[in-house]
């Protein structure tokens, strides 16, 4: 128990929880404590306006079941519901460029599971916007817009501007280059991947009827993800570092000849119609969630490759976890700072993101090569899991989020 001096500090604190980082984890953390009256700040580097009014760029999540569950459960869903194009089919297969995919494929189709579509395809620029449109009408939340937080104490943050706030627990949602991570001594373990993701998006001329593709070549993978419209995908195209960077620097014309033999003909013609981006491959884990009164959540915690574009869908994973055990414990009187607190939320989330981190950086391994016995081996693996049902459908199910410990929020149930 608390002895009484902490207890007349806590009730001088100004906030249950502060937030640091305003992406799309800290406003649905934010949004799942304020629902059961948890008081939050959250602290937002950008001015939120600026990310929400942005024109169409490409930008796109892959989301799964479990976290439309949490969203509608949020009030968040019914903002995108008409935005969203449901993923209706998965292929994978592997291949070269230029020389189509091999033989052997692997498909996952909706009708393997009772609960609908695998996933959905929303744009980045929706999303975040109806979070921030869900967050500025609900009570209990205070959003600090362009505020930096220059340090931080058990329980404190310090920003730019002077001011210093004060709660039980301090939670980062800041990415993976962490700020509130590294203000409590948290340490990252991991590698790059020598590879580097380009990002964009495609208007085809053939329509994609709703399937995802995701190819392996020796570079790397390249997801090819439907858009709505039904005649616009997003693609992650992943290449190594040396070959990312020269396609990268090209103007758009060559950019779209390296990218055609690569993408195929299925699509029918292509053409650029999302900004270009680019970004390092590498996997990082936090080596602890929690330190003194702070908790680490998505990004902050830890970062994955794309193929199985889990990256969000994990983070909202740890948002419902870390969201009812603070909620739970406050309904039973404890401290939701506590270290014995905190301690169920990483103990629930360290080993579903650690093994989903290992799970994905092996099959990179596996795919990234032209190793011609390899190869062979997982050209007949694709083949073998596609011939087994019962196989696919759990696969399906565990990227849809519906195995395992799930949390509340996720089920679709209030906490």
């Amino acid at each position: 128990m608390d002895n009484p001096a902490r207890q007349v500090i806590f009730a001088r604190m100004e906030q249950d929880v502060i937030i640091v980082g305003g992406g799309l984890n800290g406003p649905a953390l934010a949004l799942a404590l304020a629902q059961e009256g948890v008081r939050v700040t959250l602290v937002d580097a950008r001015r939120a306006v600026v990310r929400a009014e942005v024109g169409f760029d490409g930008r796109a999540y892959a989301l799964a079941i479990a976290s439309k569950r949490l969203m509608a459960v949020l009030g968040v869903w019914r903002r995108v519901a008409e935005r969203v194009q449901p993923i209706l089919k998965i292929v994978a297969s592997d291949g070269r460029a230029g020389e189509g995919a091999a033989p052997f494929f692997l498909i996952f189709d909706q009708a393997e599971i009772e609960e609908g579509p695998m996933g959905f395809m929303l744009e980045d620029r929706f999303l975040y916007a109806a979070f921030q449109a869900e967050m500025a009408g609900a009570p209990g939340i205070a959003v600090l817009a362009g505020e930096t937080v220059v340090a931080q104490g058990s329980g404190s943050v310090t920003l730019a501007s002077g001011r210093v706030l004060l709660a039980r627990l301090v939670v980062g949602c800041d990415g993976r280059g962490s700020g509130t991570a590294a203000r409590a001594g948290i340490k990252r373990a991991g590698w790059g991947y020598g590879q580097t993701a380009l990002v964009t998006a495609v208007l085809h001329a053939l329509p994609h009827n709703g399937v995802a593709q995701q190819f392996f070549m020796p570079g790397g993978p390249l997801a090819i993800l439907p858009l709505p419209s039904g005649f616009h995908s997003s693609l992650v195209w992943s290449e190594a570092d040396g070959v990312a960077a020269a396609i990268q620097a090209l103007p758009d014309a060559q950019y779209l000849a390296a990218l055609r033999p690569r993408v195929g003909d299925f699509l029918g013609d292509i053409a650029l119609a999302g900004v270009r981006f680019s970004y390092p491959l590498s996997l990082s884990l936090a080596e602890q969630f929690v330190a003194d009164r702070v908790a680490l959540v998505g990004d902050a915690a830890h970062g994955v490759h794309p193929l199985a574009g889990q990256g969000l869908n994990l983070g909202l994973r740890d948002v419902g976890a870390l969201a009812q055990v603070l909620i739970e414990a406050r309904r039973r009187g404890e401290d939701i700072g506590a270290a014995d607190v905190l301690e169920r939320y990483q103990s629930w989330r360290r080993f579903d993101v650690t093994t989903m981190a290992l799970g994905m950086d092996g099959v990179n391994r596996l795919f990234s090569n032209d190793n011609p016995v390899l190869r062979g081996v997982r050209d007949l693996g694709l083949g073998i899991v596609n011939a087994m049902p019962g196989l696919r459908r759990g696969f399906i199910r565990q990227a849809a989020g519906l195995t395992g410990d799930v949390p509340k929020l996720l089920a679709g149930q209030r906490i």
